[in-house]
């Protein structure tokens, strides 16, 4: 506790407590974002799209199905309200894919 003089008047007051990150910083859709961009790094998705469009050969169902279910969390999750603090668990995400 500390003690404070506001208006000519005594107060105990308690500072203010932040606990994690939803204390601090409000989580914007573009944090959201970011980590959908994160989990698509993760199995290159630029090398797998840049080598269907040299090669003409299809980047693999699984590589596609992926980026479909990451970027559908991405927009469920980004209309939250509010956007939950753990939005970057795996609970909301779909599986990764092991290559």
């Amino acid at each position: 506790m500390r003690f404070a003089v506001i208006d000519n008047s005594r107060e105990w007051t308690e500072p203010a407590r932040q606990t994690g990150r939803a204390a601090q910083v409000p989580i914007v859709v573009e944090d959201v974002e970011a980590e959908a961009r994160r989990r698509l790094r993760s199995v290159r998705l630029n090398e797998w799209r840049t080598r269907e469009f040299i090669t003409g050969q299809p980047m693999p169902e699984e590589v596609r199905h992926f980026a479909l279910q990451v970027e559908f969390a991405a927009n469920a999750i980004s209309r939250l309200s509010p956007i939950p603090a753990d939005f970057d668990s795996d609970v909301y995400w779909p599986r990764a894919l092991d290559f």
